[in-house]
């Protein structure tokens, strides 16, 4: 849910948004052709749901995998025509395996020009006879008028736990400028492998890029927007010590004619050492400014480090205005449930930034950003969960008039139960079309971790669609759907 663009093409993008819903086709990152959302799969204009359940049983073969897939339409979501893909699906190479983790990441993007989105899937458990066990896999099915359907192998691991495709370690975007999408996935925790575009529906493509890593990092998630607005998108990572968890950092790689520039930089404090980033991010303009801003979640507190992090307490979540000189962690702002406008009180292990998508759910013409935090407790009831939405605008990210949704506000099916951890994972996506991003919710642990979904058209939640794996018809016990979307 990223894109850089200069000032005045932010508000032609804006005003475009408002009135058809899609991203015009001089977005700087190349992501998105004119009447094509990054996320739609059948090239109706309405954008779909990809869910995962990396956890499933496929076939009696425990954490194979699956991925599910809803498509929008002028009404929101529907269950009509929902699909289901694994590695046992007609045309989708390979086949279901113990502890592949198909859907372990996603993400969309145009990779064959079309004009019709595709779904990139990881399989970051995948064994691979050229890397060994858990040398991981990376996918794609591709889209068309009658939405997803067929599939072909992109890349695999080199070497046994490359877990290539792996959870968060997944984008794509044009970070060459060719107006090709590339697709970037991670070697051994730390590489950046980039699969430069186009790509043939064989799976082929232009070339390769390895970027390897002169520190001993773990890249923890992966985002990609134009964050010193010079026209090619960057890539963005929340990284740590492979030694060391506390040391959360923000690093970034500047997309060049010539590709992913070959080191990374930090996001920096006042004080110039690393800021304290956390274990995700997204990346888009949320004041409009024409520089991609990076929104950092940290969700997990209780070490050191929370002594150098300002509102670490239960969580928080960080937004770093993109400048033309990159990413200004000096003009950071901190968000956590202490602040003021946001709701609830910050209590150890709420894990509140949990995951954090950009998207604007008022229509206001803000983008906002919605967080999930699946261990709040809901009075007695321990771990039940909640997605938190604060408002984006001109000066950034605030937490005045921020929204709380929970299974106990109205309109929302069922109810909160110990364990259910809703908003594990979060998702902005317009199914509707109307302009404004709708919120889907994954909580993993509902119904003893089988899992379940929601998707609101607006909030107050209103027009929700839910469902759990008895829609699927897939094998429900300890599948966790909603462990992920595809962004």
């Amino acid at each position: 849910m990223s894109g850089g663009h200069r000032a005045t093409w932010g508000v032609a993008i804006a005003v475009v948004l408002a009135v058809t819903g899609v991203v015009p086709a001089a977005a700087a990152d190349g992501r998105a052709a004119v009447g094509e959302s990054r996320e739609d799969f059948n090239g109706d204009g309405y954008a779909d749901l990809a869910v995962a359940a990396p956890s499933a049983s496929v076939g009696g073969r425990t954490q194979a995998g699956y991925v599910a897939v809803l498509y929008g339409t002028a009404d929101g979501l529907s269950t009509t025509g929902r699909k289901v893909f694994t590695q046992n699906s007609a045309g989708v190479p390979g086949s279901a395996e113990k502890g592949d983790r198909f859907g372990s990441a996603l993400t969309t993007a145009d990779l064959d020009r079309d004009g019709y989105a595709d779904l990139v899937v990881g399989v970051g458990g995948e064994d691979t006879a050229s890397g060994g066990t858990d040398s991981g896999y990376v996918q794609v099915l591709w889209g068309g008028a009658k939405g997803l359907s067929g599939a072909s192998s992109l890349s695999t691991g080199k070497s046994a736990n490359d877990r290539l495709g792996d959870q968060g370690r997944l984008t794509a975007a044009d970070v060459d400028g060719d107006g090709a999408a590339d697709v970037v996935t991670v070697r051994n925790q730390k590489n950046l492998h980039v699969l430069n575009g186009p790509f043939g529906r064989n799976g082929s493509h232009a070339a390769e890029q390895l970027v390897t890593d002169r520190y001993n990092s773990r890249i923890l998630d992966l985002a990609a927007g134009d964050v010193n607005g010079d026209g090619i998108t960057d890539v963005v990572a929340a990284a740590n010590d492979q030694q060391e968890w506390d040391s959360r950092r923000i690093a970034y790689w500047y997309g060049t004619r010539d590709g992913v520039s070959p080191y990374f930089t930090l996001v920096y404090d006042i004080d110039g050492a690393g800021l304290q980033g956390g274990e995700n991010l997204d990346v888009g303009d949320v004041n409009r400014d024409g520089y991609d801003d990076i929104v950092v979640g940290r969700a997990v507190d209780g070490y050191d480090s929370d002594h150098d992090a300002y509102l670490a307490k239960g969580g928080r979540v960080g937004w770093i205005p993109g400048t033309a000189n990159g990413p200004d962690g000096v003009a950071a702002v901190f968000l956590n449930q202490d602040s003021p406008g946001v709701p609830g009180t910050a209590e150890k292990g709420d894990g509140f930034g949990t995951d954090v998508q950009i998207g604007d759910v008022d229509g206001d013409g803000w983008p906002d950003v919605a967080t999930g935090l699946p261990g709040e407790d809901l009075g007695s009831v321990s771990g039940a969960g909640s997605v938190a939405v604060l408002r984006g605008g001109s000066a950034g990210l605030t937490g005045a008039g921020a929204r709380v949704v929970t299974q106990d506000t109205g309109n929302v099916p069922g109810s909160a139960e110990a364990g259910d951890a809703f908003g594990r994972a979060v998702h902005l996506g317009d199914a509707d079309g109307d302009g404004r991003a709708d919120l889907a919710v994954g909580a993993p642990g509902e119904n003893a971790n089988s899992g379940f979904v929601w998707a609101f058209r607006t909030l107050p939640p209103l027009g929700t669609t839910a469902f759990g794996n008895t829609l699927l018809g897939t094998y429900a016990k300890n599948a966790k759907l909603g462990s992920g979307f595809a962004y």
